[in-house]
Parts: C-alpha cells; structure tokens; sequence
C-alpha cells in the first residue's frame, strides 16, 4: 500500500489540521479523537497515520477458485482477505451429506477439512495477512482449521490477526444459519474468548454484528440497540465463565452496515461508539481504554443493491463506503455492483476495491480526523439516534436481555415491522429506489455474472470421501470422541477442535459430535 502523505492540504494548498475545531472554541468543546467517550474516533491520528483496511469479502465454488480470488484481489491492492462461506459448511454439514445438495459453493467457498484450507491459503503467508471469517455456528471449528494451516505454515500464533465473525445471536434474530440451542452457542462463543487470550492474543474473538440485522430490514436505531444489546450479553457470558473485563474486551470487535442515508450513516457510527465506551466504563466498570473502543467493519448494504440498472449500484455503494469512512470504520468491504444478480465477477470486484482506493487517494477525506464534527445536522443526528437506542435497549432489558428478547421473538417481530414499513413506502413511491420504483428504463441486455462450475459438487462431494477413505481412521475417531467429551464436561472444546481438524475430521463429523451433545435449535 502507497505511504500516507508527508504533508497534508487541499489541491489548493490549505494546511490541512490534524482535527479540526469549533472556530469559536480554539480548544475545542467535545474530547479529541483517541480520548473517552471516542465519538471522533478511536486513535488520535485515524487515517492520517494508516488508512482502514480494505478487505473484500470473496469466496466461491471450491478452494481453488477461492484462492485465484484472493490472490487477485491481493495484487490489486486489497489490504485483507474476507472469507465467505458456502451454506453447508455455515450450518455444519460436508459436501456429500444430503442437506448440502444444490447448495456446495454456491454462496461461498465450500470447505470440508484441513486439506481444502491448504489449498485456500496455498502461496498466502498467513502471519501477514489479516483474514476475516464469517463464519458464526461452526466458527470454532474454521478457527481451528485456520490454526492448524498457519502452524503448517510456521506462523507465529501469536501474532496472527484476523477476525472469525462468531456472532451467534443474530443468527436466531435475523439470519438463521444456527445450529444449537442458544446458551450452548454462547457456551462455545466464550470458549473461544478464552483460548484466543491465551493462545491467539492478537485475534478478534468476535465480530458482533448489526450488519446481518439491517440487511433483514431494521432501522439504524434498531440496528444500533440491538447490536449493543448482543454486545452486553456476549460480554455477560463471558464474565459468567470467569474471565474478567479487561482481559478480553480489548479484542471484541463489531460489525455495522454502511447504508443508504449519508448523514445517518456516519451519525449512526458515531452514536454507537460513544453509547459502547460508556456501556463498558460505567457499566462493566473496564479499566483499560482499549476495553472502551468500539473497533468495528463495515460493508456497504446488500440490500440497497437492485438487479435494475446494475451500474447504479456503483453510485450507491460509494456513497455508503463515504459515510463508513467519515463515520470512522477500521476496515470496510464495498460491494460489487452485479451482486444483486450474482457473486461478483472480477471486474465487479475490482471496481468495488478501486472505489475504497479513490475514497483514500484522491478524496481527501482521510486527510483530518472526524471532518464531520461540528456539523449541526451530523450533532443533533447522533444525539437522537443514541436517545432512540438507549430506549430501545432498556426494552431489551426489560425482557431479560438480548437472549431472552430473541427467544420471545422480540428483535424478529421489530425487524420484520421495519422491513415491512420500508416496503410499504417503496410501493407508494413515499421512498424512491431508482431503476426500479421510479426513472425505470427497459433493459435489453442483462449482465454477465459469475456462474458455478455445474461439476464442483460432484468434484467436492469425491474429495471428502477420498479424505476418509485414506486417513488414519482411529487417530480420527478418538479426536471425535475426545470434542464429545469435552463437550460433556464442560471443558474447553478449542484444543479438542484442533486436534481434531489436525487428525483430518471434517467439519461435518465435528458438528455432528457437538450435535450429539447439544442437540439441535429448531
């Protein structure tokens, strides 16, 4: 990546201050950036001293087409890799079992065991790379298979950054790629905290997100309240199982949708921040200022992409990759314009990443902290909308928490009025989405768009059973047993994971052995 400037001002050669000031106030009324409650930001110099990191969320088909994927995008300059999985292996099933049939690599890379993930990071030093996995029901299971491939690399884990997604909560609220009943979810998240400080001290143990809860239809409030909600209960659990505050709060990590409304948008940011620092100060009483920071990614919004006009879609996503920049984001993916019809292809993607790289290069925005503050509109916006969300968590509190709410289908039924609401609006045109309510045009030539090699299942499908058939069988079933035991005895299942995916267990046969323990969530 191009160094940040030597020397910062406009094209018109302005100095460029490092954060700018009330013009009435030469000291500033509202703390800096870097400082308690971190409204203007988390680090004192933001994007002047490193720019946020640009990843682009790929993965499709098999391991191999991931890979040329994400070496692509590494030579066209992108900053991180960001993992996408395919539905069987979100929900813990290989590629032969009957539930994955229609589905291996459709919405992401199919893995199945260690020796696809040697393949997926083949010629990628992982110990340089920050990788985000989403990846939340079967997030232990790729965090060990991530571990075990780095140490076949030699990496030092203790040095290894990255990000398994890990948010669990939002599955029963908004997506549904769960897998057993909550409190044995929240039991395996916080198993994972808890290797992760000991062995891993440089990874994020949890992305939480209110991404997934914005792309089911929720306002910015809600997506606000209800992702601090899951928030206070991740960090509940974890002090239920005796790790304290500081220890592991300075690696939790958050997840925001970069939507549609600009100046929402950024406000939206801002409000979450401060409402974060205070709920870890005041509230779980954290001491070290990193337990405070609402460190967080953005992706630009799914759900504002339409099929109609595709090259539209540009548009929009650059002005959500604006508003995550001015909102303060430390890593950003921005959407290629034909995944609304699709995955994207390589020019789609590359285009999405070249839009990041403008944004940084040639915008300015990245060359003072915060420019939006002191904005009367961008004030009052993150005024209201934190009053709107500490109304709206207190609800959640009233019903128990985030757990209990999600259980009473609380945050459903919210998301799905939201959603309704919204729709309602675009069909009287009281919303306008163009192309597709409004300024329609008739389309005579669709796109070109990715399309899934029709073999790979077939291909995948041969290759776990080859794994199978040639593996040192009982090394295998008494690492099985060994995650079974674990997770009756209520012992860390982490190391047991990892001697598993090392002995050459899939991912299914793990799943299936904490199924057998945990049952399933219907």
């Amino acid at each position: 990546m191009p160094l940040r400037k030597a020397k910062f001002e406009t094209s018109s050669g302005i100095p460029i201050d490092r954060i700018s000031k009330p013009i009435s106030s030469p000291d500033g009324a509202a703390p800096d950036a870097g400082e308690y409650p971190f409204t203007r930001g988390i680090y004192p110099e933001m994007y002047r001293s490193r720019l946020w990191t640009m990843r682009q969320y790929a993965g499709f088909g098999s391991a191999e087409e991931s890979n040329r994927r994400y070496k692509y995008l590494l030579a066209s300059g992108t900053t991180g890799l960001s993992i996408a999985f395919d539905l069987p292996t979100q929900i813990g099933y290989d590629s032969d079992h009957p539930m994955a049939a229609g589905e291996v690599g459709r919405v992401g890379v199919a893995i199945d065991s260690l020796e696809d993930f040697d393949i997926l990071f083949d010629g990628i030093e992982m110990a340089k790379i920050s990788t985000s996995m989403t990846i939340n029901a079967t997030a232990a299971i790729l965090l060990a298979l991530y571990v075990a491939k780095a140490k076949k690399q030699g990496a030092d884990l203790k040095l290894l950054s990255g990000t398994a997604q890990n948010d669990i909560l939002k599955e029963y609220a908004a997506r549904g790629t769960y897998i057993y009943p909550p409190s044995q979810s929240m039991r395996i998240v916080t198993d994972i905290f808890r290797w992760c400080a000991a062995e891993l001290p440089s990874w994020n143990t949890i992305s939480i997100s209110g991404y997934h809860i914005r792309e089911a239809g929720s306002t910015a409030v809600e997506e606000i309240a209800f992702t601090l909600a899951n928030g206070i209960a991740y960090v509940e659990a974890a002090i239920g199982a005796g790790l304290s505050i500081d220890d592991f709060a300075p690696r939790l990590s958050f997840f925001f949708n970069a939507h549609s409304n600009f100046f929402e948008e950024i406000a939206k940011f801002r409000a979450a921040r401060t409402l974060w620092a205070g709920i870890m100060r005041d509230r779980f009483h954290a001491k070290n200022p990193d337990s405070m920071k609402l460190r967080f990614h953005s992706q630009t919004a799914g759900s504002t992409l339409t099929a109609q006009q595709v090259e539209n879609n540009i548009v929009r996503t650059t002005i959500e990759a604006m508003a995550a920049v001015l909102g303060g984001t430390q890593s950003l993916h921005t959407n290629g314009k034909d995944e609304a019809l699709a995955l994207p292809t390589e020019e789609a993607a590359r285009t999405a990443l070249r839009t990041q790289q403008i944004i940084a290069y040639e915008s300015g925005i990245a060359d003072t902290v915060d420019p939006m503050a002191g904005s009367y509109f961008v004030e009052y916006l993150t005024s209201e909308l934190m009053r709107r969300a500490e109304i709206l968590m207190s609800e959640i509190a009233g019903i128990g928490g985030a757990v209990s709410a999600i259980e009473a289908g609380f945050y459903q039924e919210r998301i799905a009025q939201s959603a309704y609401e919204f729709q309602k609006k675009v069909e009287t045109k009281e919303a306008i989405v163009v192309g597709v309510n409004e300024f329609v045009t008739e389309e005579l030539i669709a796109p070109e768009t990715l399309r899934i090699d029709p073999e790979l299942e077939a291909r995948q499908t041969a290759a776990v059973r080859r794994i199978r058939a040639r593996r040192d069988a009982k090394r295998t079933n008494d690492a099985l047993a060994e995650v079974e035991r674990a997770a009756k005895d209520g012992e860390n299942i982490m190391p047991r994971l990892l001697s598993a995916v090392e002995a050459n267990a899939t991912l299914g046969e793990i799943s299936d052995a904490l199924r057998r323990v945990f049952g399933e969530y219907a």
